[in-house]
């Protein structure tokens, strides 16, 4: 398939695509006319490259372990994975403990506040809406009391 058709099917762009190539990420072949093309595995690849952007993982990380995450645990090889490559893994599996335990919470507080606006019932018609300080009525963290702000430090 055509880097259009897989930036659509992974919500991507095919700028994304190209940058994802330039980082090793995904590998597509070639078309006897030069333009790329990529088989169905490259849209899971690409899914799966995207979510561990989004739990924060660099790309200097990930390709290094996408071959270990797209191979059977019983197959993978572990030659050449260097002193530096298992601290780097160290950090980034702390990292994101630490992240999950804050989403955690966070996810607790959010469920007890709703628990306790339900009990409450239904707010008196004249008075407003909660609103947050940046006036659009989120959650800001910092800003309300059971919105606890995650300070994961990084790298």
């Amino acid at each position: 398939m055509r880097i259009g058709e897989v930036a659509r099917r992974t919500e991507t762009t095919p700028r994304l695509l190209r940058y994802y190539e330039a980082q090793g990420l995904i590998a597509p072949g070639r078309a006897e006319n030069g333009y790329r093309e990529y088989d169905e595995d490259t849209v899971g690849r690409v899914r799966q490259v995207r979510e561990l952007l989004r739990a924060g993982l660099p790309t200097r990380l990930i390709v290094r372990i996408l071959p270990c995450l797209s191979t059977p645990r019983e197959n993978v090889r572990f030659s050449g994975v260097t002193p530096e490559t298992v601290a780097l893994l160290e950090e980034e599996h702390a990292r994101l403990s630490a992240r999950i335990e804050c989403l955690t919470r966070n996810r607790e507080a959010i469920g007890a506040y709703l628990t306790a606006l339900r009990e409450a019932g239904p707010a008196p018609a004249e008075r407003a809406p909660d609103r947050e300080p940046d006036g659009r009525g989120t959650l800001t963290p910092g800003t309300h009391s059971c919105a606890q702000p995650c300070r994961v430090r990084r790298g």
